[in-house]
Parts: structure tokens; sequence; C-alpha cells
């Protein structure tokens, strides 16, 4: 017998951000989530699975625009036309969807009651399949507590969404542990919400699934759902379906080496090399670039993100326009020579530094320049605000950390200038 388990789809969840970026594959990233479902139905298909559970969060809260759902009602006409049953929970996303109180669902799709736990017996393949969708969005309760008792020639396997033990990155809902899931007796639990793929084989098998597609750079890596194989209350195997259509990657390029903004450039192109090499099984490539290291350099790539996003963007397009794109790129190296090293030095630069040491404590000073910073970037796009902490500083009137995090890359910048000329 062989079942799906999926979770946290979040079919046409909005992707924050985009348009900043002209050169973004807006297309691709708008369909993505619709795209990887798409994807999971004809892997189902081709498996000829006996059944699909969705432990919670389909859709992603109030959004409004009934496609979605029809677009979902559309796949589940697929699997009906195959005799593939579909077993859904609301999460705390769906909780808040208009599409699941509203939209009428083909006859194959079951959708689990919020009033109370329950069991629906699934004669054919002696399963008991056991859960309870949210009904609030916040649902901070342990829900699993109130699971039904073990239903012994059967084998169990409990639904629930919840944030588990030890998942501080996700909103704490329906908190519970493993110890208290496996003392339910159940061989498999099919769990949401956390979007990573997380197995636990022990005295149950505890999955997460983990999302269908990444939709931002905090998801990187493969996604997808499990294929999950089983013979009387046996799990066999528990293996990985991976459906997603574009995948997000961290690239960390250390430039301690580099003397130049040239050579930091160069390092990057080897690291994409790098990377589109190791593949992505084919897929294209988000990617968020990072520069680090205390290198020589610093200075000569300070303030000048922008223009090194522009030459990676370059790099990348040589590889292959469809394959990778810079999501973002952030200088985060520090200087080669310490803030000591410029104190020793006799001329206006070491004048300099000694003045915006002392320039976060001069309140006077501070207020002299806030006006006129606050009035330049009160006129900026608010998606560029957002891509950058220095200018919500300043629209929040903290100066004194914006001149503690610039001081240190525009010394840097005028001693590297200096020794150029």
């Amino acid at each position: 017998m062989k079942f799906i388990h999926t979770a946290d789809i979040h079919l046409d969840s909005p992707l924050v951000g985009l348009s900043a970026y002209q050169d973004a594959p807006a297309d691709l990233l708008r369909t993505a989530t619709r795209d990887a479902f798409t994807r999971l139905i004809d892997d189902a298909l081709t498996e000829s699975v006996d059944f699909m559970v969705i432990s919670g969060d389909l859709y992603d809260g109030n959004w409004k625009d009934f496609n979605t759902g029809l677009f979902f009602v559309r796949e589940m006409g697929r699997l009906r036309r195959a005799g593939i049953p579909v077993y859904l929970l609301l999460g705390n996303h769906d909780a808040e969807s208009e599409m699941t109180r509203k939209l009428q669902l083909p006859d194959n799709v079951f959708v689990f009651e919020t009033r109370k736990a329950h069991t629906l017996y699934l004669e054919a393949h002696k399963v008991a399949l056991h859960g309870r969708s949210f009904k609030d969005a916040a649902t901070t309760d342990n829900l699993a507590a109130t699971y039904p008792a073990y239903a012994e020639g059967y084998l169990n396997i409990g639904m629930l969404h919840t944030a588990l033990e030890g998942n501080a990155a996700h909103a704490n809902y329906a908190p519970t542990s493993i110890a208290e899931l496996e003392a339910k007796g159940y061989e498999y639990w099919a769990l949401g919400h956390v979007h990573e793929h997380v197995i636990h084989r022990g005295k149950s098998t505890i999955v997460f699934p983990g999302n269908l597609q990444g939709r931002h750079i905090r998801e990187t890596g493969p996604r997808g759902a499990v294929l999950v194989t089983a013979e009387g209350n046996e799990i066999r195997s528990v293996d990985r379906m991976l459906v997603d259509v574009l995948r997000w990657h961290a690239l960390d390029v250390d430039v301690t080496e580099a003397d130049s903004f040239g050579d930091a450039l160069a390092a990057v192109g080897r690291a994409l090399d790098q990377v589109v090499a190791d593949g992505a099984d084919g897929r294209p490539l988000a990617l968020r670039v990072t520069l680090q290291g205390a290198s020589p350099a610093h200075g000569a790539l300070f303030g000048l993100e922008a223009q090194l996003r522009a030459e990676v963007l370059a790099l990348a397009t040589a590889l292959g326009s469809d394959r990778v794109w810079i999501e973002k790129l952030k200088v985060r190296t520090t200087p080669a020579r310490t803030a000591s090293r410029l104190a020793e030095r006799s001329d206006a630069l070491s004048d300099l530094q000694t003045l915006l040491a002392e320039a976060p404590q001069s309140t006077e000073f501070l207020d002299s320049l806030l006006p006129d910073l606050q009035a330049m970037v009160n006129k900026l796009p608010l998606d560029v605000l957002k891509s950058m902490p220095e200018l919500e500083r300043i629209r929040s009137g903290d100066l004194s950390a914006l001149l503690d995090d610039v001081t240190p890359g525009l010394l840097a910048h005028l001693a590297s200038a200096g020794e150029a000329r």
C-alpha cells in the first residue's frame, strides 16, 4: 500500500519584494506553488498511490482569489478520475481562508472536522486515519492529547498540524512532543506546519514532509512531499518526492584574499561556476550572494552593492539566464585594517576616524543630520527601504547605530582610494 503525505502547499502564496528587481523571473515565481502541486499530482498518478493526505496549509491565509480554489478542485478532479481519495486537514492558514469555508470540493476529498478529533476507517487498506482540523488560526491547545485511542487491526496514521517541540522558528500552534505522539502507538504521524523536511524513526515514524516549493531565501534547498510504503501495520519506507520548480540557495563567498573590487567579483564568479556545476536537479536557481571575510577589498566594495549585484547578474546571465537569478547581493566583509592601525596614522583619515568615533555620542551633531536624511529616505520606494536595514534606521531616527555600521566601511574605502592615488 502506498500513499503520499504532503503539507504546507500555500497555493498562490504571494512573493514579497519582487517589484524591487526588474530582472526577477516573475512569471516563474508567481506560478511556482501551482506548478509544484501539479508535479505532485502527476507523480501520484504515475505511482498509482492508494490515497493522499494533506496535513494543513493548503491555502495561504485570507487569500480571496477563488481561481486558487478552482485550480485545487481541478487537480483533485484528476485524482478522482483515477480513483485516488484525498484526506485534507485544515491548518492555521486554512482557518483564515474564505475558500476553506465556501468552496465545494469533489467527492474524493474528505476534510477533517474542527470540532473534535475523529477517525476515518479506510477498510480497503485496513487504515485508521485520525485527525482534527484547525477551527481558529491561532490554535495553541494540545490537539494531540485529544486524538482517539489506537485502533487494533489497522495501520494507524495520525494527521496533525503542529510546531512540535524544538521548532522555535514556527508559531507554536497545537504544541506537542515526540514522546506524546509515540505514546499514542500510531505507526505513522503525518505532520504539517514546519516547512523543513524532518523524519523521526522511533516507536512511531513521525514526518514533516516540508513544503512543496521554497518561496523565499529562508526556504532553501530541495522541496517536496513523501511517498510512504506500508505492508500490514508496518511502515516499510518513506521516500522524498522532489517537485519544486525553482530552488533557493544562499551562496556565501569568502573574499578574504581579494585585494580589489575585481578580485572580489572573480571570487563570486568561481563560486557561481561551482554552484551551477553541482546542479539543482536541473531546476533554476534563485541565489542570495553574501560576500564575507576580513578583506583588503572591503573599502573598494563599500557602498557598491547595487553595482556589484549588476556585475554578478551579468556573470549569472552568461551561465544561462534561465538557470540562475541573483535575488540579492550583500556585502558583509570587514576591513583588513584594524581601527588601531588607522589611529597610528597622522593624517586626515585618522582625524576622521576620531570624529566618527565621537559622533554617536553627540546629540547635537546627530540632530543636525536627521532631517535631511529622513527627507531623502522618505522619497524611496518601500521595497528599497525594506531591503536595506540602514535606511530603516534613518526612518526610525537611529543614527548612532547607523554610524557604527557605516564607519568601518567608509574609512576602509577612503584608505584604499588614497592608496590608489
